[in-house]
């Protein structure tokens, strides 16, 4: 059993077999604990959030949930990412916007020096979702954002793009964290397909 790619282990254990994804915890759980220790540096958290991650594994292939689209691996690291996002939220870890502060990134709480290529994947894919999440603010929050993020453009130089005050810009990338941050909460970005 061993030896089994891990597409099949998830097909036995959804079939009943209990031992395939004892196989696919004692594969993974290295990593899987690296991460997120690397993120909390707390081993008592690091175990939560780690069983929290196998107890929605099972949920969501007991529950029929899964598709095969992505490997098990990335799928069940997502899990975890997602975990620690709202560990970091109940605990008031994610950085909180500020004028002062240069650039906002919400990377920045979890950010990964050494990063694998199951990280990159994932990381890539959040990435997407966010840039999907602002083509929802209004025109005039996006407009500052993008110049912000993207364009690297101070606040003097985004106010004088849009015509507006400087304290306007700060205004407007203001509301643009805060939306973007409920657009993360009502498209559940930390919850798996």
């Amino acid at each position: 059993m061993k030896k089994k790619e891990d597409s099949v282990l998830v097909k036995d254990y959804i079939n009943g077999s209990e031992r395939a994804l004892e196989v696919l915890i004692y594969r993974h759980k290295q990593r899987i604990y690296n991460f997120i220790f690397s993120k909390v540096r707390d081993r008592e958290v690091t175990e939560d959030i780690f069983q929290d991650t196998f107890i929605k594994v099972i949920n969501t292939l007991k529950g029929g949930r899964y598709n095969e689209e992505g490997k098990f691996l990335p799928w069940v690291m997502r899990i975890s990412y997602n975990l620690l996002i709202d560990y970091f939220r109940k605990n008031k870890r994610i950085p909180k916007f500020e004028t002062t502060r240069e650039d906002f990134d919400i990377f920045d709480v979890l950010g990964d020096g050494e990063q694998n290529i199951e990280d990159s994947i994932i990381k890539n894919q959040i990435v997407n979702e966010i840039r999907l999440l602002i083509e929802e603010l209004p025109e005039d929050q996006k407009e500052v954002l993008i110049m912000r993020l993207y364009k690297d453009l101070s606040f003097k130089e985004i106010a004088e793009n849009t015509n507006v005050s400087i304290n306007t810009a700060l205004g407007r990338m203001r509301y643009a964290v805060i939306n973007l941050r409920k657009l993360i909460e009502t498209h559940k970005i930390v919850l798996t397909n």
